[in-house]
């Protein structure tokens, strides 16, 4: 990480990193809740790779050096999980985006508990777990803004993937999809759709715990491999 994203008070989105202006809400976040002082340094990104350093000004941020452009990942990690319970889905957006995860899909699957029902209501849900990947994104200092999708049928995303499924091998670098199941588990024909069976520990985990294990292991592997 570059250490001007480390040491920046704050890192907020912009939509253009050339002439940098903050929305109202982030301006008022970074002068009134933040109390950022005139000059101190601040980092904008546009989510797609772009940033700049900038100073804290009277009525938000100044530039103050040339903009940056981060390389996308040469190999993305998808983490495709079948919807957990209550807010664990914002929880675990949260945590996966912090952890480094590229895209992250939410699933229906045959043992569904929980499933977003209608079109309106699935893309609310959607647009809430995206906003929630972008606060941790700027939270943890991602320059790239991980996509939120789905809700979509499990068949879809299955073919390929690596399921988790206690009794697999352990997650190679190979694996950029993997897929975690319901609490109920997978059915039979599920898993015959994966490529193959990851495993996970010999503890029962949750569904999110099982998606934060996968997802460690990913970005372990990758950042094993060199430069993304």
């Amino acid at each position: 990480m570059n250490p001007a994203l480390r040491a920046a008070v704050a890192h907020l989105v912009v939509a253009d990193v050339d002439a940098p202006e903050l929305a109202s809400d982030d301006r008022h976040h970074l002068l009134r809740v933040l109390r950022a002082r005139r000059g101190e340094l601040v980092t904008v990104t546009n989510g797609a790779g772009s940033w700049r350093p900038c100073r804290v000004a009277a009525d938000g941020v100044e530039p103050d050096g040339d903009v940056y452009h981060e390389p996308a990942p040469t190999h993305r990690l998808t983490l495709s999980v079948v919807v957990p319970k209550a807010d664990r889905p914002e929880w675990l957006v949260r945590k996966a985006t912090e952890i480094g995860i590229d895209v992250i899909v939410m699933l229906h699957s045959r043992r569904s508990v929980v499933r977003w029902q209608g079109a309106a209501k699935a893309d609310a849900a959607r647009r809430r777990l995206q906003a929630v990947a972008v606060d941790a994104s700027l939270q943890s200092r991602r320059v790239w803004f991980p996509e939120v999708e789905g809700p979509v049928d499990a068949s879809t995303m299955l073919a390929g993937a690596a399921i988790a499924e206690p009794g697999g091998s352990a997650i190679g670098s190979a694996d950029t999809t993997v897929a975690i199941g319901p609490e109920g588990g997978w059915e039979d024909a599920e898993l015959a759709l994966g490529r193959t069976t990851v495993g996970l520990g010999d503890t029962i985990l949750r569904v999110e715990t099982a998606a934060l294990v996968a997802a460690a292991e990913m970005v372990r592997l990758r950042s094993l491999a060199g430069p993304a």
